[in-house]
C-alpha cells in the first residue's frame, strides 16, 4: 500500500513559499527509503541540472576516496523512460564511473515534474561550492516561478539584498562572458566590473583581455572607468544647452582682458564663471587685474 511522506525544504524558503514547505514523496510498500544497488550505466544526469562544470582535481580526490572507502552516502534518483535520473549525487556517480564501478548505492524517489524541479533547486542552493552563475540562475528561477522579490528572498535565505542583487546582475552579461565565469576563467568580481560596459560584444572583448593579460578585478574596474568616462562626458556635453551669443561675447571679452580661458556656466537660477590659471604667477597676475 502506498503512503505519503512529507519532506521539509527549509524553514526560510518554506515560510516564503508555503507550497514548497513539503513535497509529497510517494513510497511504494515503504521501499522508497531502501538503498538499492543500481547499474551505473542505467543512471544518467538531470539535463536541467544547472551545474555543468566539475573540477577535475576534486573529482579525482573523490574517486580515490570512493576506491578506498566506497560510496557512504547513496545517490538519489528517479525512474524515467531512459532508466534512472539523478536528483542528488551526480559527482559521486561520475567518480564511480571514473574507477569503473559497475553498481552504486541509490535511493529511488517518486516525484511529479514540479516537485522534481523544486527538489533539484533546493539541493543546488544548499551546496557550498555552487558557482555564482548557478546560484544566480537558482535565484532567478525562484523569483520568476513564485513571484518573490529580492528583499523577500534575502530574508528567507539569510543573505543580504545587495548580495543577491549583485549575483543576479551577472545574468545580464554576454553569454560568452557568463561561460567564462562558469569555467572559472574569470571571477564573479571580474564579471561585475565588466557590467560597466553596455555593449555585449565589448564585454566579450574585455573578458578576453582579462584572461590573456591576467588582469585583477581592480585593474578591470579602472579599465572600464577609462573606457566609459569619455562616453559619459560626451553625453553630458550633448545635454548641455548651447550658449547664447551674449554669453559667448562676454567670454571673449573676459578672455581678452585676463589673457586666459574663461568659461561662463548658466544654471536655472544661478551660474558661475571659471577662470583658468597655469601657475602661481599667473594666478597672482589675474588677481591683480581683477583688483584694478
Amino acid at each position: 500500500m502506498s503512503k505519503v511522506k512529507k519532506r521539509g525544504l527549509g524553514k526560510g524558503l518554506g515560510a516564503l513559499i508555503p507550497d514548497m514547505m513539503s513535497l509529497d514523496i510517494i513510497e511504494e510498500d515503504a521501499g522508497d527509503e531502501k538503498i538499492q544497488m543500481i547499474d551505473v550505466d542505467k543512471i544518467h544526469p538531470n539535463p536541467d541540472q544547472p551545474r555543468k562544470k566539475f573540477d577535475k582535481e576534486s573529482m579525482e580526490e573523490l574517486s580515490n576516496s570512493i576506491k578506498t572507502h566506497g560510496i557512504i552516502q547513496p545517490i538519489i534518483i528517479v525512474k524515467d523512460s531512459e532508466g534512472y535520473m539523478i536528483i542528488a549525487g551526480e559527482r559521486r556517480w561520475r567518480a564511480a564511473k571514473n574507477i569503473d564501478l559497475e553498481e552504486v548505492p541509490c535511493i529511488v524517489k517518486h516525484y511529479t515534474g514540479k516537485q522534481l524541479l523544486e527538489v533539484s533547486l533546493i539541493e543546488n542552493l544548499q551546496r557550498k561550492d555552487l558557482n555564482v552563475i548557478e546560484e544566480a540562475r537558482a535565484y532567478r528561477y525562484l523569483m520568476d516561478q513564485y513571484n518573490v522579490t529580492q528583499e523577500q528572498l534575502s530574508g528567507a535565505l539569510g543573505k543580504s539584498r545587495s548580495y543577491i542583487a549583485n549575483i543576479l546582475r551577472l545574468l545580464r552579461l554576454d553569454e560568452r562572458v557568463i561561460n567564462y565565469i562558469i569555467e572559472e576563467k574569470i571571477s564573479g568580481g571580474h564579471g561585475r566590473a565588466i557590467l560597466g560596459i553596455e555593449s555585449k560584444e565589448n564585454q566579450h572583448k574585455l573578458a578576453q583581455k582579462v584572461i590573456s593579460d591576467s588582469l585583477s578585478v581592480r585593474q578591470v574596474e579602472q579599465l572600464v572607468k577609462n573606457l566609459t568616462t569619455p562616453i559619459e562626458e560626451e553625453k553630458r556635453k550633448e545635454k548641455e544647452k548651447p550658449k547664447d551669443t551674449f554669453l559667448i561675447e562676454i567670454e571673449k571679452n573676459l578672455k581678452s582682458l585676463l589673457g586666459t580661458k574663461v568659461n561662463i556656466i548658466r544654471g536655472a537660477r544661478k551660474g558661475k564663471i571659471e577662470i583658468e590659471y597655469y601657475n602661481e604667477e599667473d594666478l597672482e597676475r589675474i588677481i591683480n587685474l581683477l583688483s584694478q
